[in-house]
């Protein structure tokens, strides 16, 4: 798996107790580099972000589902000799990290699982049309940037939305003659059903016991409250704070999520 290391001033021993950020649908490890550097600093401890599969420069390959997202995860962990880590991951991450945690919890010491929830729930109808527009965008042979925005504007009328999408958008060089996606489009549009599912039921044995904090946005539909009881019963010692911000939450309010990650993990060091 490709990765961005950040590490603290400090420097100190990366295989121990770092974290492992994972990015959601489209997005990449340089997604998370702001927030990174920023709990680098301020924990102290280093910080793995991970291109998960078909995504960014790690490897395009199927299934896309979250039980191979986590066995890609768990060997990463275990081929770098890395100690006790926590995951953190915004929605399809936060999957993949609940995901680990339910499999394998010896490896690992906690989770921050970020606006996403371990249900089966419908995704929202934009990513499909990001698809929709991702393929539109392929067979029209555009000529440059602006029209790519022209047509993906159809879709997403959100700017900053966009040119996030763009950050997986190819220009052409002299081995390929037009613009092209980063990722496997139609891998992961084929995939859209097994991104809105969870692999564990409720009520087996697949319990994680450790600490988890889930953070929603207060403008975001992906943790209603009505699933509350569900997360109980696959983490009984989670913790639920909401930020005030959208399903980006992350960019859209680094500081509130910063805020309350270093609450959270100072509560666990002093219990």
């Amino acid at each position: 798996m490709a990765y961005n290391l950040h590490k603290p001033a400090s420097g100190g021993d990366e295989k121990h107790e770092p974290i492992i950020f994972m990015h959601g649908l489209f997005g990449s490890k340089t997604n998370n580099r702001g927030i990174s550097k920023m709990l680098a600093k301020e924990l102290n401890r280093s910080i793995y972000a991970l291109d998960l599969r078909n995504h960014g420069e790690s490897p395009h390959i199927k299934p896309h589902t979250y039980t191979a997202m986590a066995e890609d995860v768990e060997h990463f962990i275990k081929e770098n000799n890395i100690q006790n880590p926590t995951l953190i991951g915004h929605s399809m991450g936060a999957k993949v990290a609940m995901s680990v945690a339910l499999r394998s919890p010896d490896l690992i010491q906690d989770i921050v699982a970020v606006d996403n929830a371990p249900v089966n729930a419908q995704l929202g109808r934009q990513f499909a049309m990001y698809v929709q527009a991702m393929h539109r965008i392929e067979a029209t042979h555009i000529i440059d940037t602006q029209e790519a925005d022209e047509i993906m504007e159809s879709y997403e009328p959100i700017v900053e939305i966009r040119q996030f999408l763009f950050t997986n958008l190819l220009k052409p060089t002299a081995t390929h003659d037009k613009f092209r996606w980063r990722i496997p489009v139609r891998i992961l549009g084929d995939s859209l059903d097994e991104m809105a599912s969870f692999p564990f039921t409720p009520g087996g044995s697949a319990v994680f016991t450790k600490p988890v904090l889930f953070v929603r946005g207060t403008e975001s539909k992906y943790v209603a409250d009505e699933t509350i009881p569900l997360i109980g019963e696959f983490f009984p010692r989670f913790q639920l704070k909401d930020v005030k911000a959208g399903h980006w939450l992350i960019s859209e309010n680094p500081e509130g999520f910063k805020n309350v990650c270093l609450e959270f993990f100072k509560r666990e060091k002093e219990s």
